[in-house]
């Protein structure tokens, strides 16, 4: 087993010989090939991961073959990640946004429908080419829209995308600039793997599909930790404007609350 590096300056390596207990037969041949920073490497070797649909067959609808192709996209938001200085400090943000807490968590805002906490669309669903600045952004979104989300990296590192309560298709991811008419041209619609948390390679972009089925206020973030805690996060409130169990459970009456909310009944 090999395991190197990929896109650092000196590149790190270090193998491992795994073998059972009663053999005897040394390894034979070369070591793989050793590391390297070409990035279409990467790109090609992360889109040939797919989900076998053939498992657990036959029936009509083999496991993983959930038909996220064939559904209508309600919108598109596309994340473009930044690194600047505000007020003389290091920051980090999405689409020049550069998320600050609030003192009161969000969603017992939300919850308890209290202002001046945060203010639903104070984050853009695309790039605007504005200086970077400091918000408390969350982007507000319908509760079973199915989303096309585009994340866009112009640095020259590896981006790590995390979305709380969804897991979601990766649909394509090449270098460049992500354009819907070219694009689009080249997504899996078909097989594409489940999951939580994406890489976007450095001067390149990656497109996932998402099925806005949990309500509730769902933290998108790098998973990059220092870029994370100095803003390259925001808050995605999935809203349903029905209040029903079905949807979402209450408040448990043991919550402990904090800032604003402290002293409200649930």
């Amino acid at each position: 087993m090999v395991a190197s590096t990929r896109f650092t300056d000196k590149i790190l390596t270090s193998t491992a010989t795994l073998h059972y207990s009663n053999s005897n037969t040394p390894v034979s041949g070369p070591l793989p090939g050793g590391p390297t920073d070409e990035i279409d490497f990467s790109l090609n070797q992360a889109r040939s991961i797919r989900t076998n649909l053939t498992a657990s067959g036959p029936r009509p609808n083999p496991q993983g073959s959930y038909h996220y192709g064939l559904i209508n996209i309600t919108r598109t938001i596309k994340l473009v990640n930044s690194a600047d200085q505000v007020n003389g400090k290091q920051r980090y943000a999405v689409n020049s946004v550069s998320f600050v807490p609030a003192d009161t968590p969000l969603k017992l805002a939300d919850y308890f429908n209290i202002s001046g906490v945060f203010r639903v669309g104070s984050i853009s669903d695309n790039p605007t080419g504005q200086k970077m600045y400091l918000d408390t952004s969350v982007m507000g979104a319908d509760h079973r829209a199915f989303v096309e989300i585009v994340f866009e990296n112009h640095e020259s590192i590896v981006q790590s995308w995390h979305i709380d309560g969804y897991n979601f298709r990766v649909v394509g991811m090449d270098g460049g600039v992500w354009s819907p008419d070219k694009s689009r041209k080249q997504y899996n619609l078909n097989d594409a793997i489940s999951r939580c948390t994406t890489q976007v390679y450095p001067k390149s972009w990656t497109a996932i599909y998402i099925g806005l089925d949990n309500v509730g206020m769902w933290n998108v973030r790098s998973e990059f930790w220092a870029r994370q805690y100095l803003g390259q996060q925001f808050y995605l409130r999935v809203y349903n404007p029905v209040k029903s169990l079905r949807d979402e459970y209450l408040l448990p009456k043991n919550a402990l609350l904090c800032g604003k909310a402290q002293g409200k009944s649930s």
